[in-house]
C-alpha cells in the first residue's frame, strides 16, 4: 500500500509536469493542439526529470520501522566510571505491538537497553526471547511512539544473485544510514567461532559495519528479506570489504516460538 501511494504520487507529478510543459507551448488560436503534441510533452517530462531511484524508494519505505538499539552497563574493570554504553546496533519493528527483531550479539553486553525510534522517541526495552542458533533476539519496548510503523516482511525465497537490496542501520552509531548493493549469493555459511556457524545466509555487498547488526535487508519493494548479521574480513578487522551476511527472514516463521530469555 505504501509503495502504491509513492508510485501514484510520482505519477501525478509526472503528469503535472507534462501538462505544464504542454501549456508553455500552447498553440495560438490559429493552431491546433494534437494528441501527438501531448504525447511528446509528457515523454519529454519523463526523460528530463530526476525521479527517485528504486533503492531510494525502498529505503523510504523501511526507514520508519528501523530503530537504534543501545546497551548500557557498568564495566567491571572500571566500575568507578558508572554506567556506560556497552553496545550499539540496529533493530526493526515487526509487529504493531512494538515487537523488535535484532541480533542476539547486539544485546549480549548491556544490562539496560534503550530504543530510539524513527521520530526520535526513546524507550527502555527488555529482551523477551532469543534464538541463539540464528543469532536473533526479540525486544519489547516499555513505551511506544504514536506513529509506530511495523515493517512489511517479504520472502528471501524469491531472491536471486544479482537482485538489488538495501540495508538500513546505524553503523558506528550513525544513522539511520542507507546502503545499496546486490545479492552476491544464497545459502552461505559464516563461522562465528570454533564451535558455532550460521547457515543458510544471504550474502550481499551493500556496505555494512559495526552497528548495522540487527538491521533489515530489504528488496526493492521495501520488504524485509533478511537481518544483517555479520561481515567477513579475513584480516580480523571489523570493517567492510564487500562481503556481508544476513539471516533470512524465514527463520522468523517459528519466531514467535522464541525461548524466554530467562530460561
Amino acid at each position: 500500500m505504501r509503495l502504491a501511494k509513492i508510485y501514484v504520487g510520482i505519477g501525478c507529478l509526472i503528469v503535472g509536469l507534462g501538462i505544464a510543459l504542454v501549456l508553455s507551448f500552447w498553440p495560438t488560436a490559429t493552431e491546433k493542439f494534437t494528441q501527438e503534441d501531448i504525447n511528446a510533452a509528457v515523454l519529454h517530462a519523463l526523460n528530463t526529470q530526476n525521479l527517485p531511484s528504486r533503492s531510494a524508494k525502498a529505503a523510504e519505505l523501511i526507514r520508519p520501522s528501523v530503530v537504534r538499539v543501545q546497551g548500557f552497563g557498568v564495566n567491571p574493570k572500571k566500575p568507578k566510571e558508572g554506567e556506560v554504553e556497552a553496545s550499539v546496533g540496529t533493530g526493526v519493528v515487526i509487529k504493531d505491538d512494538g515487537t523488535i527483531l535484532t541480533n542476539l550479539h547486539v544485546v549480549n553486553e548491556g544490562a539496560r537497553y534503550v530504543i530510539t525510534f524513527y521520530d526520535g522517541f526513546t524507550s527502555e526495552a527488555k529482551v523477551i526471547g532469543i534464538r541463539p542458533e540464528n543469532d536473533l533476539a526479540i525486544l519489547k519496548p516499555d513505551k511506544l511512539p504514536d506513529d509506530l510503523q511495523p515493517a512489511v516482511l517479504g520472502s528471501s525465497q524469491e531472491l536471486l544473485p544479482g537482485d538489488e537490496v538495501v540495508a538500513v542501520g546505524f553503523p558506528f552509531g550513525i544513522g539511520p544510514s542507507v546502503t545499496a548493493g546486490v545479492v552476491s549469493g544464497l545459502g552461505r555459511e559464516f563461522k562465528v567461532d570454533d564451535l558455532r556457524s550460521l547457515r543458510g545466509l544471504i550474502q550481499f555487498d551493500a556496505a555494512a559495519n559495526s552497528g548495522n547488526s540487527g538491521g533489515p535487508l530489504v528488496n526493492m519493494a521495501g520488504e524485509v528479506v533478511g537481518i544483517v548479521t555479520a561481515i567477513l574480513n579475513p584480516s580480523g578487522v571489523k570493517t567492510f570489504i564487500g562481503i556481508g551476511f544476513a539471516t533470512t527472514i524465514e527463520v522468523l516463521a517459528p519466531l514467535l516460538v522464541f525461548r524466554p530469555f530467562n530460561i
